[in-house]
């Protein structure tokens, strides 16, 4: 286990020894395993840790593109189907003619239920329409409680049909950018095309989350799949590091998400 905790970062410990808890559940019930929704630094670390064993990875999140996705891990005699998964999707029906629902008032909603992040996945709002997937074990209890978000009166009605989901709306495009190290400002200062000094500015004033979590570290060193949120700036994730130029930089493939104008 030491050696693997070297690959990755003293804060991702005790996650590590859960997904390998997991993974040796699998090999020893030889039965498949169900995980919360995880992101996608999570679904990364579960996929590092299976190297040779006989256990295979399959996950949805059932939105198209889902960011947040539950992760099957399975023998390789299984094949996953999608009720396998067991992920309710729900849309809010609330008075969207009067009222705008933001991102924010669903999850602050949700939160102040007791719940955990993994239990729900994405939340997508379009023209009015808010739709959020979440583990059906928990889905009653959201009929019952999940009652206002934003101050607003909402009611939880299933979204039956596949085709109903609402459609990913970003775009992301992806970049090849040489950095002279995994430093959090010089990442930033790259592919934002700013000043290490601006970047710095941004991180120190709280304004960077790093895999969801407000990164304060200018010297935070990035990894593989981190996903990189900057108010103003839009997100970035670096889908691989590829390697070092002649000169010793550091090549990098990323996938950028500009905020709409």
């Amino acid at each position: 286990m030491e050696e693997i905790f070297q690959h990755f970062r003293k804060d991702e410990q005790q996650f590590i020894e859960q997904a390998s808890d997991w993974l040796q559940d699998v090999e020893d019930m030889y039965a498949p395993k169900l995980t919360d929704f995880l992101d996608p630094r999570q679904r990364f670390i579960v996929k590092s840790l299976i190297g040779g064993r006989d256990v295979q990875m399959a996950a949805s999140g059932l939105f198209g593109q889902a960011e947040r996705q539950r992760v099957l891990l399975h023998p390789s005699y299984y094949v996953p189907e999608e009720r396998d998964f067991q992920i309710t999707m729900f849309e809010l029906r609330y008075p969207a003619k009067f009222v705008t629902l933001k991102h924010p008032d669903i999850l602050g909603a949700l939160m102040s239920l007791g719940l955990e992040r993994g239990k729900f996945g994405d939340i997508r709002i379009d023209d009015g329409i808010v739709q959020l997937a979440v583990m059906a074990e928990i889905a009653p209890y959201l009929r019952a409680n999940f009652t206002s978000a934003g101050k607003v009166k909402v009611q939880l009605e299933e979204v039956g049909d596949p085709a109903d989901y609402l459609p990913v709306i970003e775009e992301w495009t992806e970049q090849a950018h040489t950095v002279s190290s995994l430093r959090l400002d010089t990442v930033m200062s790259s592919v934002y095309n700013i000043s290490r000094q601006k970047a710095a500015a941004l991180i120190n004033g709280g304004k960077v989350k790093v895999n969801w979590t407000a990164q304060e570290s200018v010297s935070f060193e990035l990894h593989e799949s981190d996903l990189i949120s900057t108010r103003g700036l839009g997100r970035v994730q670096i889908i691989a590091i590829e390697g070092r130029t002649k000169k010793d930089k550091i090549r990098l493939q990323v996938g950028k998400l500009e905020l709409k104008k």
